[in-house]
Protein backbone atom coordinates (compact mmCIF):
# COMPACT_ATOMS: atom_id res chain seq x y z
CA UNK A 1 0.00 0.00 0.00
CA UNK A 2 1.53 3.35 -1.01
CA UNK A 3 2.16 6.04 1.58
CA UNK A 4 0.10 9.22 1.66
CA UNK A 5 1.80 12.51 0.79
CA UNK A 6 1.94 13.49 4.46
CA UNK A 7 3.49 10.16 5.46
CA UNK A 8 6.00 10.40 2.60
CA UNK A 9 7.02 13.93 3.70
CA UNK A 10 7.48 12.76 7.29
CA UNK A 11 9.55 9.82 6.14
CA UNK A 12 11.74 12.11 4.00
CA UNK A 13 12.25 14.46 6.96
CA UNK A 14 13.27 11.58 9.22
CA UNK A 15 15.65 10.27 6.56
CA UNK A 16 17.27 13.70 6.09
CA UNK A 17 17.67 14.08 9.87
CA UNK A 18 19.39 10.69 10.08
CA UNK A 19 21.75 11.61 7.23
CA UNK A 20 22.57 14.94 8.86
CA UNK A 21 23.16 13.37 12.28
CA UNK A 22 25.47 10.54 11.20
CA UNK A 23 26.48 10.58 7.52
CA UNK A 24 28.94 7.70 7.91
CA UNK A 25 26.24 5.40 9.30
CA UNK A 26 23.78 6.56 6.62
CA UNK A 27 26.23 5.66 3.85
CA UNK A 28 26.86 2.28 5.46
CA UNK A 29 23.16 1.52 5.71
CA UNK A 30 22.24 2.86 2.28
CA UNK A 31 23.13 -0.06 0.03
CA UNK A 32 21.82 -0.08 -3.51
CA UNK A 33 21.67 -3.87 -3.54
CA UNK A 34 20.49 -5.54 -0.29
CA UNK A 35 21.84 -8.86 -1.57
CA UNK A 36 25.33 -7.75 -0.53
CA UNK A 37 24.19 -8.00 3.11
CA UNK A 38 23.09 -11.59 2.55
CA UNK A 39 26.32 -12.40 0.71
CA UNK A 40 28.28 -11.29 3.79
CA UNK A 41 26.07 -13.51 5.93
CA UNK A 42 26.75 -16.44 3.58
CA UNK A 43 30.50 -15.93 3.94
CA UNK A 44 30.16 -15.83 7.73
CA UNK A 45 28.00 -18.96 7.67
CA UNK A 46 30.61 -20.75 5.56
CA UNK A 47 33.32 -19.82 8.03
CA UNK A 48 31.08 -21.06 10.86
CA UNK A 49 30.53 -24.33 9.02
CA UNK A 50 34.26 -24.88 8.59
CA UNK A 51 34.81 -24.06 12.27
CA UNK A 52 32.10 -26.60 13.15
CA UNK A 53 33.80 -29.29 11.05
CA UNK A 54 37.11 -28.63 12.81
CA UNK A 55 35.42 -28.79 16.23
CA UNK A 56 33.66 -32.00 15.22
CA UNK A 57 36.88 -33.67 14.11
CA UNK A 58 38.82 -32.59 17.21
CA UNK A 59 35.92 -33.62 19.41
CA UNK A 60 35.59 -37.08 17.90
CA UNK A 61 39.28 -37.75 18.48
CA UNK A 62 39.73 -36.14 21.92
CA UNK A 63 36.56 -35.04 23.71
CA UNK A 64 33.06 -36.17 22.60
CA UNK A 65 31.10 -33.13 23.97
CA UNK A 66 33.32 -30.89 21.85
CA UNK A 67 32.35 -32.96 18.82
CA UNK A 68 28.67 -32.56 19.66
CA UNK A 69 29.22 -28.80 19.97
CA UNK A 70 30.94 -28.80 16.58
CA UNK A 71 27.95 -30.56 15.04
CA UNK A 72 25.60 -27.97 16.56
CA UNK A 73 27.79 -25.15 15.19
CA UNK A 74 27.71 -26.79 11.74
CA UNK A 75 23.94 -27.16 11.86
CA UNK A 76 23.39 -23.56 12.97
CA UNK A 77 25.75 -22.27 10.26
CA UNK A 78 23.91 -24.29 7.62
CA UNK A 79 20.52 -22.97 8.71
CA UNK A 80 21.79 -19.38 8.83
CA UNK A 81 23.42 -19.71 5.42
CA UNK A 82 20.34 -21.32 3.90
CA UNK A 83 18.05 -18.57 5.19
CA UNK A 84 20.44 -15.94 3.81
CA UNK A 85 20.62 -17.71 0.46
CA UNK A 86 16.82 -17.91 0.26
CA UNK A 87 16.41 -14.22 1.04
CA UNK A 88 19.18 -13.25 -1.35
CA UNK A 89 17.41 -15.08 -4.17
CA UNK A 90 13.93 -13.89 -3.20
CA UNK A 91 12.49 -17.17 -1.94
CA UNK A 92 11.98 -16.02 1.67
CA UNK A 93 10.14 -12.76 1.02
CA UNK A 94 7.07 -12.00 3.07
CA UNK A 95 4.01 -10.05 1.96
CA UNK A 96 4.94 -7.06 4.14
CA UNK A 97 8.59 -6.90 3.06
CA UNK A 98 7.96 -5.95 -0.55
CA UNK A 99 6.60 -7.48 -3.71
CA UNK A 100 6.21 -11.16 -3.14
CA UNK A 101 6.98 -13.68 -5.80
CA UNK A 102 4.18 -15.84 -4.49
CA UNK A 103 1.53 -13.21 -5.21
CA UNK A 104 1.66 -14.05 -8.92
CA UNK A 105 1.85 -17.79 -8.40
CA UNK A 106 -1.41 -19.50 -9.28
CA UNK A 107 -3.41 -21.03 -6.50
CA UNK A 108 -5.40 -24.26 -6.52
CA UNK A 109 -8.05 -22.88 -8.85
CA UNK A 110 -5.59 -21.42 -11.38
CA UNK A 111 -6.01 -17.76 -10.43
CA UNK A 112 -3.49 -15.55 -8.63
CA UNK A 113 -2.97 -16.67 -5.06
CA UNK A 114 -4.08 -14.05 -2.50
CA UNK A 115 -1.77 -13.17 0.36
CA UNK A 116 -2.36 -14.35 3.92
CA UNK A 117 -3.74 -10.96 4.99
CA UNK A 118 -6.10 -10.82 2.00
CA UNK A 119 -7.46 -14.26 2.90
CA UNK A 120 -7.95 -13.21 6.54
CA UNK A 121 -9.72 -10.00 5.48
CA UNK A 122 -12.00 -11.98 3.16
CA UNK A 123 -12.89 -14.39 5.98
CA UNK A 124 -13.60 -11.44 8.28
CA UNK A 125 -15.90 -9.85 5.67
CA UNK A 126 -17.77 -13.13 5.12
CA UNK A 127 -18.33 -13.59 8.86
CA UNK A 128 -19.45 -10.01 9.22
CA UNK A 129 -21.86 -10.32 6.27
CA UNK A 130 -23.35 -13.54 7.67
CA UNK A 131 -24.35 -11.74 10.86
Amino acid sequence: MPLSEHEQRLLDQIEQALYAEDPKWANTVRISDPRSHYKRRLVKASIGFVLGVVLLMVGVVNYIPLGVGGFVVMLAACLWGLSSWKRMNGFGETAGAGPSRQAGRPGRRGGPRPSFMERMEERWRRRHDER
